[in-house]
């Protein structure tokens, strides 16, 4: 083996270098530091730990076991890449002027964070009921406000401050504020907690320097003047790791069954697209990005079923999915355990929530309902429904196991599903009262639709008498009520809403069991004394039932029609 000098090895190496070609590639540029925009929409889909840390005094005062990893594990498996944590601070400080944070609450809030940082989600954190607890009384009580205010986020901005950037803070929840003189003083409070909070955050350095921030609109509602009055103050900050936020929970009527509002119709649908569009065009279409902190239905309660009726439910969260995915919206799901039962880990309707994932992703079919009611004292006639394709092409109907033979057993013309006496005679069975077979019509994209099949006859109720509310002994056979409509002999409108008769759902009437309908304290209680009042109970067969009542002092008398 020839030696050679090392002189010439080492000048053979530096004529290698000189040439093109033959240098170490430089190294790759470092990754781009995460936008707003970026990291909002990373959060996309979100989920609330609602009534737990928010709740008053303690995280199980609302109902909701204590939190564990392990449901952070769930809500991650489950397709979610974000947590809403909702905290109330307030209760848990001593007094001023240092308005010290109990360091055991801190403690709890710091190891759920933890945990979910570690699960990989982000993790939005609050100041929550702390909102009108404390901080709505701002203009009356300014100095002792702004500055327990400014004394909280300074605690939790220097816990939190060494935490990734995943970690994301929201200034306050819905806030609102008493004793003002209107909006615009509104406004200018929420502009100057709003600047406290910001300044506090990025003076106390570390990862707060640059973590994103989340603004609210007042009240966070999406109305065009609250949403200038928050785009004003962005302009002001200058910027650009800040985020806005509003809350939905559908169109009021529908959302709490008032009104007549029964269904998740083309006035519901028109006031989601207004929302989300005023929220897109004065936000998102300039760059700054929205999430959606809290969506569901106000009266929607595993423990009180029946208030909006589960096909219009699902109507209502496949298209809110699929319109806040179009105006590039985030959203969070508000769930107070009415969604996900947090002792057991499972859905509590695990048909409901593959609605509401499948949303996150793509349009699903639905119908114009997802029931067919027969009448056992009639004869079995052919149903239609009405198909809503919603860019998705129907691939037909199947019972269990088994697929449903088109032309024998369905018919379809356009978006007209027909359902033939043959097949709905087979599918009712003995035609007991009540579901007799479960249907699914599928579509090509999304899950399927279900179709209930029931045998009904109007319902029976009987006279009654009480003191204070009323219960109505009701011989459901197979129906279900939908609303309630109160009028006085004249034809004006009886109840607490007096502005409608057709009234709300929990706060005049309800039917939670199968063999009553009962009418509240407050809906007696607005009634006219010796006034005759007319009921029509409307069910979801399209039945309706009369009913009189009366009110005479301190007792109530109904009567069948």
């Amino acid at each position: 083996m020839t030696r050679r000098p090392v002189g010439l090895l080492l000048l053979a190496l530096a004529l290698l270098l000189l040439i093109p070609g033959t240098a170490r590639a430089a190294d790759p540029p470092p990754p781009a530091a995460p936008t707003a925009r970026s990291m909002v929409a990373a959060m996309q889909p979100g989920w609330n730990m609602g009534n737990t840390y928010d709740a008053i005094p303690d995280e199980t005062s609302w109902g909701n076991p204590p939190v564990t990893r392990e449901l952070l594990r769930k809500v991650r498996s489950q397709g979610f890449k974000s947590i809403r944590l909702p905290v109330t601070w307030g209760i848990h400080q001593g007094p001023a002027p240092d308005y010290t944070i109990d360091p055991a609450w801190t403690a709890k809030v710091r190891q759920v964070t933890d945990w979910a940082l570690d699960e990989g989600l982000y993790v939005l954190l609050n100041m929550h009921h702390d909102s009108w607890m404390w901080v709505n009384t701002l203009s009356t009580d300014h100095d002792a406000v702004l500055a327990r205010y400014e004394a909280t986020w300074t605690q939790i901005a220097a816990e939190f401050r060494d935490e990734p950037s995943r970690l994301v803070f929201e200034s306050i929840n819905e806030p609102t504020f008493s004793g003002t003189s209107g909006d615009d003083e509104n406004y200018r409070l929420l502009a100057e907690l709003d600047r406290a909070f910001h300044r506090i955050v990025r003076d106390s350095g570390g990862g707060n320097a640059r973590r994103l921030l989340v603004l609210p609109t007042l009240y966070t509602n999406s109305e065009q003047g609250r949403l200038d009055a928050l785009a004003a103050e962005l302009t002001a900050l200058r910027d650009p790791m800040v985020a806005t936020t509003i809350h939905f929970y559908g169109w009021w009527p529908f959302s709490v069954n008032i009104a007549g509002y029964t269904r998740f119709d083309a006035t519901a649908q028109q006031d989601l697209t207004d929302q989300f569009d005023r929220v897109y065009d004065t936000f998102v279409a300039r760059g700054i990005p929205v999430i959606v902190g809290e969506y569901a239905l106000l009266a929607y309660d595993h423990n009180r079923p029946g208030i909006i009726e589960r096909g219009e439910q699902r109507k209502y969260f496949e298209f809110l999915g699929a319109y806040a995915r179009e105006r590039h919206l985030t959203t969070m799901l508000w769930d107070a355990g009415q969604f996900l039962n947090r002792t057991t880990l499972q859905w509590r309707d695990a048909e409901l929530f593959a609605q509401i994932r499948s949303s996150w992703t793509t349009r699903s079919g639905t119908a114009s309902t997802d029931q067919v009611f027969l009448p056992k004292s009639g004869e079995i006639t052919s149903q239609t429904l009405t198909l809503n394709a919603n860019g998705t092409d129907f691939q037909g109907l199947r019972h269990g196991s088994r697929n449903l033979l088109k032309g024998r057993d369905y018919t379809v013309s356009g978006d007209r599903l027909t359902l033939t006496v043959a097949a709905l005679t087979e599918l009712a069975g003995e035609r007991a009262y009540g579901i007799n077979s479960t249907l699914e019509a599928r579509f090509s994209r999304g899950v399927p639709w279900r179709i209930d099949v029931l045998t009904y006859d109007t319902p029976v109720l009987s006279g009654a008498t009480g003191t204070g509310g009323l219960t109505i002994p009701t011989q459901f056979r197979g129906d279900q009520l939908a609303t309630m409509e109160a009028r006085y002999g004249d034809g004006g409108n009886a109840g607490p809403a007096s502005w409608t008769p057709y009234q709300q759902w929990d706060t005049a009437f309800s039917a939670y069991t199968d063999d009553a309908i009962k009418l509240t304290p407050d809906f007696v209680g607005s009634l006219k004394d010796g006034s005759p009042v007319t009921l029509t109970f409307h069910f979801w067969s399209g039945a309706t039932v009369t009913y009189h009542v009366v009110r005479t002092g301190d007792t109530v008398t109904g009567t069948v029609a």
